[in-house]
């Protein structure tokens, strides 16, 4: 069955990309794993997720019934909901980019990727953001997002789907690449 790109309609859904997440979380996998596979830095609670979900859609992957895959987006105003990521957004707000601050761009963060371990090496990733870019250009000219400077296998996909490293920051829980991926 061919993977189609959607958007999490369901709280059946949010709880499969919860369920996707917590496999990938750093704190889940070992480090001989998160070198080869990468990983996830953030766990969302439910509420969050939805919140999240009624601000912007979220954007998954689904084989059949089975999510392959999501992209989270987050609205520059939730820079206060997510603890862990309080540090990127105030950081975000005051770099520039192209000789203007971010800030003054109409900007989205993404909020994380994930690929279903059973689904990685078929484009997915890559048809993720291909689906935010058609959702999302409309009314942003910038995707911005961070990764985690050992996160190397994100980093190297991150850049190949059009995400430049604009920033390398160190906050509480690690070292961080702020992308940003222009589309104006």
């Amino acid at each position: 069955m061919p993977i189609t790109y959607t958007t999490a309609q369901s709280d059946e859904e949010l709880r499969q990309i919860m369920a996707l997440q917590r496999q990938n979380l750093y704190k889940n996998t070992p480090a001989t794993y998160q070198q080869d596979q990468g990983f996830t830095t953030v766990e969302h609670s439910f509420e969050v997720l939805k919140q999240m979900n009624d601000a912007l859609p979220q954007i998954i992957a689904k084989d059949g019934d089975a999510l392959a895959g999501y992209a989270l987006a987050m609205p520059r105003t939730f820079g206060q909901l997510v603890p862990e990521l309080v540090p990127m957004f105030d950081i975000v707000a005051e770099l520039d980019w192209q000789g203007k601050r971010i800030k003054d761009y109409r900007f989205y963060v993404m909020g994380q990727i994930c690929i279903a371990e059973s689904h990685r090496g078929q484009g997915i990733f890559d048809g993720l953001y291909t689906a935010h870019k058609e959702q999302f250009s409309p009314d942003f000219e910038l995707c911005v997002t961070e990764v985690a400077v050992r996160n190397t296998r994100s980093q190297r996909a991150h850049e190949r789907v059009g995400f430049r490293t604009i920033y390398t920051y160190e906050d509480y829980t690690d070292v961080w690449n702020v992308v940003v991926w222009d589309w104006s």
